[in-house]
């Protein structure tokens, strides 16, 4: 079976284009705050409508933090075309972006309403590896986020136009997206686990949440061929990855030390 994108553009209204990037990113957003909704009614005592209330803030920097990420390690692009920094409908928004200002945002939201800052981490953790699952298809329209070349029946269709250069000559590439879609899948209901487990401990999603999608990141990572920038010759987003297990474990040590004092 292979995977064939019908195209970036949904429809179009007097000339302007509707991209299934931004379809899919709404749908995925609206996934997460009914997500995070349901779960703090059910595993925690945060103020109810707290996250539909607070969602339009917690969105918008969000998706500012992710382009701002983005067009940093794309510098040496967006540096000729500034303009550009400001046209998502295409792509090129950050997961780790997203997590760095979507972090900043919660916890200056935890402190303004006098709330416990891991607990909302903790219900953001389970919604937001939830909308990106679903936001990754965005990547699929795209026809973006994709691997190495392969002969595999899941192998999905890039146009010429999008293809690396040494890769001009292959038709189909690993579906890079559709792996991390799974991976983010997977680790929501390990996630969701845990919070039915630790409701009453606050952080262990949190910090699982960064060493399990950091570890899902790194597996995927070593197939994708796109990335926007290197250091050392890896991956900015491995990086990152490393830096973001390195917390998480650090998290769920401290938790556990704090517990058994």
């Amino acid at each position: 079976m292979i995977i064939m994108s019908p195209g970036d553009v949904a429809f179009t209204i007097l000339n302007f284009s509707v991209f299934w990037y931004g379809i899919i990113l709404a749908f995925a957003v609206l996934a997460g705050v009914v997500c995070a909704e349901f779960l703090s009614k059910k595993f925690s005592d945060i103020p109810k409508d707290f996250f539909i209330d607070n969602s339009p803030v917690v969105i918008i920097l969000g998706i500012i933090g992710a382009r701002l990420y983005y067009c940093l390690v794309n510098y040496s692009y967006y540096i000729n075309h500034p303009v550009e920094i400001f046209d998502i409908r295409q792509g090129g928004l950050s997961v780790h972006g997203m997590i760095i200002f979507g972090v900043i945002t919660v916890y200056f939201l935890a402190k303004k309403y006098k709330l416990n800052l891991l607990k909302l981490l903790d219900i953001l953790s389970c919604s937001a590896i939830l909308a990106q699952a679903i936001g990754r298809w965005g990547n699929f329209f795209n026809s973006e986020a994709f691997g190495y070349p392969t002969n595999a029946d899941w192998g999905v269709f890039i146009p010429v136009s999008k293809r690396p250069v040494e890769f001009l000559a292959y038709d189909y590439f690993h579906p890079t997206f559709l792996y991390e879609s799974l991976l983010d899948l997977f680790i929501f209901f390990i996630l969701l686990f845990i919070l039915r487990r630790q409701a009453k401990k606050q952080g262990y999603v949190f910090f699982s949440y960064l060493v399990l999608y950091s570890a899902a990141r790194i597996l995927v990572e070593s197939v994708r061929i796109d990335s926007v920038l290197n250091v050392l010759g890896v991956p900015i987003a491995v990086w990152v990855s490393i830096i973001a297990i390195f917390i998480g474990f650090s998290g769920i040590l401290l938790l556990n030390r704090l517990a058994s004092s």
